[in-house]
């Protein structure tokens, strides 16, 4: 009889302690979804489609260049639907993906933004750890049909379980350790220079003729390190797959009535002064490859003179402050026909 109950009791510990062990692990993941949750907060704005945002007339697509130099406030307060789809270090297969699952959104004849950046046309991440992180954050925001890619066991344990891969961010459930702990996201490391940079710069940016030479040595420094992560280290500054993947995405734009529009923002001289004119002989035979091939408009103001001195509409070497954004948008409206024709038709609609 002792061997039955021992027998019996060993059978009851081998079912309790592991159900003990889910049930905690599922309360534990209440809480946790939350914090998780917060870790992607440039993605939320994807909650307003359908919701306080519809019908969308003008929108882009893209990385940072995206993300932070198309502000649309203006449009917006003037009566157009607008829509920024931009997040950082965001390659063209996601642009495609977000299309896709938030196309409905979207009116017959949409303007979207392609920006073409330097590093468009190769791998912008610049380790696997990079690659992944950019990789998570879409299964927050897609339906797996969507996702580049597709991993089920990613998705259990970064959108249903994410508390299996909350790794240090377990200890923010614990409040007496909140006020002094500091987890980031990975996919905040993708441009560690952009987007810590943005802010600090944006609070002093001036021209380069009212910056002490401190501060010009600053703006300098850091236009090196983004030439450093966007060119240095690679093989292959072209890769064939990222051309197949922008054209995939204009192919895709055209067949849904949208209108496509390739563009390449503004950047500082500093950006721009290390790049080798090789480089820049490859770059634009590409884009006008493309621009040619598919018969897609393709606008280029990487130069352009209103921006590449003038430090003031700069957050880094190659990305827009607020200033400089609206500026921007200003002037595309102008000079796109594109976002002319668009502009025009909701007027006289």
């Amino acid at each position: 009889m002792n061997q039955k109950n021992t027998i019996l009791l060993f059978i009851i510990k081998c079912i309790a302690i592991p159900t003990a062990a889910v049930l905690i692990l599922f309360l534990l993941n209440i809480p946790y979804r939350e914090i998780d949750d917060a870790k992607y907060m440039d993605m939320w704005n994807l909650r307003m489609l359908g919701n306080q945002i519809n019908e969308v007339e003008i929108a882009n697509v893209g990385s940072s260049h995206g993300a932070y130099d198309f502000v649309y406030d203006g449009l917006t307060q003037d009566g157009y639907s607008c829509f920024n789809f931009g997040s950082v270090s965001q390659t063209y297969p996601y642009d495609l993906a977000l299309l896709k699952e938030y196309g409905k959104h979207l009116e017959e004849g949409c303007v979207i933004f392609i920006p073409v950046s330097y590093f468009s046309f190769n791998n912008e991440t610049v380790n696997e750890t990079e690659a992944q992180a950019l990789s998570v954050k879409y299964y927050h925001c897609l339906s797996p049909k969507n996702v580049p890619d597709y991993d089920l066991y990613t998705d259990i344990v970064t959108t249903r379980l994410p508390i299996l891969s909350a790794g240090e961010d377990l200890l923010k459930l614990l409040p007496a350790f909140s006020p002094s702990l500091k987890v980031f996201a990975a996919e905040e490391n993708f441009e560690t220079d952009t987007a810590s940079g943005m802010d600090e710069a944006a609070a002093e940016s001036q021209t380069a003729h009212e910056m002490d030479e401190a501060a010009v040595a600053e703006f300098a420094n850091r236009a090196a390190m983004r030439f450093d992560r966007h060119f240095n280290n690679k093989e292959n500054l072209f890769l064939p797959e990222r051309e197949e993947q922008l054209l995939s995405l204009i192919d895709y734009c055209k067949k849904h009535g949208f209108t496509p529009v390739l563009i390449t923002t503004p950047f500082s001289s500093y950006y721009n002064a290390p790049v080798s004119e090789a480089f820049f002989d490859r770059f634009y035979s590409t884009v006008n490859r493309i621009s040619s091939d598919t018969g897609v408009s393709y606008y280029d103001y990487s130069h352009d003179a209103r921006f590449g001195e003038n430090l003031t509409y700069f957050s880094d070497s190659d990305h827009l402050n607020a200033e400089g954004a609206a500026y921007f948008m200003e002037i595309i409206a102008e000079e796109v026909p594109e976002l002319r024709e668009a502009v025009r038709k909701t007027r006289s609609g």
